[in-house]
């Protein structure tokens, strides 16, 4: 099968179309022949290590220290199962889905297996294969954050950094899920793409600076990496 691989940390250019072996699934897994796929801030980081500060080593440990230990990127994806193992019960060849293998990337390729009791499920009647592929990577990295880590209630005051990307849109509509009130931070450009999706108020980064105000906030989840706890908390 045809793959987007790489073998040496970099930017775009070190990305090749590649001839790889199609894998075949194992007895609880679902293979999927790919439609639609996405390039997220997950796989430029894998791909470049271009990571926050601080984070330089643990990248490598992760990802591979002197080279990538995965060489297929892609964290999410939109297809159809082509085949299934001789365990699985809840999917069936013919089945649209959309599957999220997150760190475990290997999506930007033909087809993956994943395991049918992993982060898959069917893709919506109402939505394109393009338009399923990019739910996976904002709302399973925002989740988690909210829900779990935070335990977000109702009434919870939610400041979201970086509300315009996968993650931060993700987020902002999810903390309006549990009933909170949602500050948006953004740049001029998307401050009605914001509001839009449901923040109470937006404050525009190119105008005003949010670490120097006086309002406080319950959970503050920050999409960026630009670290600026520092500021906030004095």
């Amino acid at each position: 099968m045809k793959a987007m691989t790489y073998s040496q940390y970099g930017g775009p250019d070190v990305v090749t179309l590649s001839d790889v072996p199609k894998p075949s699934p194992k007895r609880n897994e679902v293979l999927i022949r790919i439609h639609a796929t996405t390039v997220t801030s997950g796989d430029h980081r894998a791909r470049s290590l271009d990571l926050p500060a601080g984070f330089g080593v643990i990248g490598r440990l992760v990802f591979g220290i002197t080279g990538p230990r995965q060489h297929i990127l892609g964290t999410e994806l939109a297809g159809v199962v082509e085949g299934i193992g001789s365990d699985v019960t809840r999917f069936k060849p013919g089945d649209e889905v959309i599957a999220f293998p997150g760190g475990a990337y290997g999506s930007h390729a033909e087809y993956r297996t994943i395991s049918e009791d992993g982060l898959i499920a069917l893709k919506p009647a109402n939505l394109s294969f393009e338009e399923s592929a990019s739910l996976s990577f904002g709302s399973m990295t925002a989740l988690p954050f909210l829900r779990d880590k935070a335990r977000i209630k109702r009434g919870d005051r939610v400041l979201v950094i970086g509300a315009s990307g996968a993650v931060g849109t993700a987020a902002v509509q999810i903390a309006r899920h549990f009933g909170a009130e949602v500050t948006g931070v953004t740049s001029t450009a998307n401050v009605q793409l914001v509001s839009a999706i449901g923040a109470h108020h937006v404050i525009d980064y190119k105008t005003a600076d949010f670490t120097t105000l006086s309002q406080t906030w319950d959970i503050i989840i920050d999409t960026t990496g630009t670290a600026n706890y520092g500021r906030c908390s004095t």
